[in-house]
């Protein structure tokens, strides 16, 4: 057994240590030494320093277009599941069921599936080629509602809110003086889904966008990787294009390392028969 965690820990971290070798690499070295080993000039800044300063800084432009896109939309998507899965674990009201069978059915349904269907909606509605085409559909996270619902259903003890309600507070002071704390963990969980899912979407604002300044870092990566595999561009940029992806990951393990706090402070959640 921990031979095969083994193994699928080096599979999983043998790709990021291709990529972060290779970002540290002039565009000859590339190709003159081993592609699983430093080369013969350690050249990271200057790459850095050309990636963030190629075609007017074009870079910068997609990272921050990819940090707008993240965290409104996971910052929303997330804070819609949390009144949704705490409203659905919690409340009774006609058509409960319906709407639980709802969310368990949008789970099965892949993004890519509806990616032409929305397109098709925003066209008509004239928000194709803007940011809010691709920060609305971010805002819907079936499986982050679903997450949620089971979590605030073993998370929150039914002799809380009953103390609450005993002492006058409202539904509303009661979810957020009571029940948003203990559900943290699950929100922190569903907030770096819908955040990894959002900064790595690439075929939605393929098809939406067609100004590059409105690129996320996935697209504009894949266009300049384009350039450079089919010649189209007469300079090489295979410097750019290995320092950017691994500049575009950076973002995600800082947020992952600041996440996981709240994860172990919610282990035991449901552990504790009430």
């Amino acid at each position: 057994m921990q031979l095969l965690m083994g193994l699928m820990v080096l599979y999983t971290l043998l790709p990021l240590y291709w990529l972060t070798v290779n970002a540290t690499k002039t565009n000859g070295d590339l190709f003159r030494s081993n592609g699983l080993w430093f080369g013969g000039e350690f050249a990271l800044w200057d790459n850095i320093v050309a990636t963030v300063t190629y075609q007017d800084g074009i870079y910068l432009t997609w990272l921050l277009n990819t940090a707008l896109y993240s965290v409104v939309g996971a910052v929303g998507a997330t804070l819609i599941c949390t009144f949704g899965g705490y409203a659905l674990a919690r409340f009774d009201f006609p058509g409960k069921r319906m709407a639980r069978a709802v969310v368990f059915g949008a789970i099965t349904i892949p993004t890519t599936a509806l990616a032409v269907p929305t397109f098709l909606l925003f066209a008509e509605l004239g928000i194709t080629d803007t940011r809010a085409a691709i920060i609305i559909p971010a805002l819907v996270s079936p499986f982050g509602l679903y997450l949620m619902t089971v979590f605030a259903t073993d998370a929150i003890p039914d002799s809380l809110l009953e103390a609450a309600t005993i002492d006058g507070a409202s539904a509303w002071t009661t979810f957020w003086s009571v029940a948003f704390r203990l559900l943290m963990p699950g929100f922190a969980t569903v907030l770096l889904f819908n955040l990894v899912s959002t900064w790595n979407n690439y075929f939605l604002p393929l098809i939406m966008l067609s100004d590059p300044t409105l690129y996320p870092l996935t697209v504009g990566l894949h266009q300049l990787n384009n350039q450079v595999t089919t010649g189209a561009n007469l300079e090489p940029v295979y410097n750019v294009v290995l320092t950017g992806s691994l500049l575009a990951i950076v973002p995600l393990i800082i947020s992952f390392l600041f996440l996981q706090r709240y994860w172990q402070s919610g282990l035991a959640a449901g552990s504790v028969k009430q």
